[in-house]
């Protein structure tokens, strides 16, 4: 049997989870039953394309709520009370500033569950989290990215 994966996320994320598992199985799960029950009535289900794309989503769906419920019972809660409140660490938001002379940034970094970079939450296996892990305000680290290798200087934690 092959080992379950650990999905770190806030309790803010787990319970987004949550949420988004009840609307899939009380909402949507009957809502696709619904669709598939209107397709089956226009006949030939070989040539039903609404079929097919009920189908489909039902599918879809069904591998969504697996997916949530094995990252629900995977789920680690980032706590980060016992933690030295100047070192960049999961759950954490850091600012920092691209060296010569760059803008300041502020991202969260969060278990790959939660990761969205548009809402400013990165992942703690993107490069730059693993740069900055562990790290301390005013540490001067190097970050790796696909663009090339950038220096950044932590400015605040919390």
């Amino acid at each position: 049997m092959a080992v379950e994966k650990n999905y770190y996320m806030t309790q803010e994320g787990k319970e987004k989870l949550e949420n988004e598992l009840h609307y899939l199985k009380v909402e949507k799960r009957q809502e696709v039953v619904e669709r598939i029950k209107i397709a089956r009535g226009f006949g030939d289900l070989s040539e039903n394309s609404e079929y097919d794309a009920a189908k489909d989503e039902q599918a879809f769906v069904e591998s969504r709520i697996a997916q949530v419920e094995n990252m629900i019972r995977n789920a680690v809660i980032i706590e980060n009370d016992n933690q030295n409140p100047n070192v960049v660490s999961l759950g954490k938001s850091v600012t920092f500033t691209e060296l010569p002379d760059g803008d300041e940034e502020t991202y969260t970094i969060v278990g790959s569950a939660e990761a969205d970079p548009f809402e400013g939450k990165i992942s703690n296996d993107s490069p730059i989290a693993r740069s900055l892990l562990g790290k301390e305000i005013g540490e001067k680290v190097t970050v790796s990215t696909p663009s090339g290798d950038m220096e950044v200087k932590i400015v605040s934690v919390k």
